[in-house]
């Protein structure tokens, strides 16, 4: 096992990290900001506003994107579990 094997699977284990949470992540953000763009237009300082929609939204995503998110991971848990025939 050599360095640049170590480091070239952190770079794939954390790649896979950034591609698994980006989409759940984004859509996240687009629905925090929606709320706090109607929250300043409309006036409503309310705190538990912000809430609801996100954990909506995220929820939805999860239940969307579970199936490619399982894949990705056992891909890449395929991949380190091949790697373990070749380390010495």
């Amino acid at each position: 096992m050599t360095q640049d094997f170590v480091l070239g699977l952190m770079k794939s284990a954390l790649w896979t990290t950034l591609k698994i949470a980006a989409p759940i992540l984004l859509l996240g953000l687009v629905a925090g900001l929606i709320v706090s763009i109607f929250q300043a237009v409309t006036q409503i300082q309310e705190m538990t506003l912000t809430f609801i929609p996100k954990i909506l939204i995220i929820a939805l995503a999860l239940a969307l994107f579970l199936p490619w998110m399982m894949n990705s991971m056992l891909d890449f848990a395929n991949q380190v579990f091949g790697y373990i025939a070749s380390v010495k």
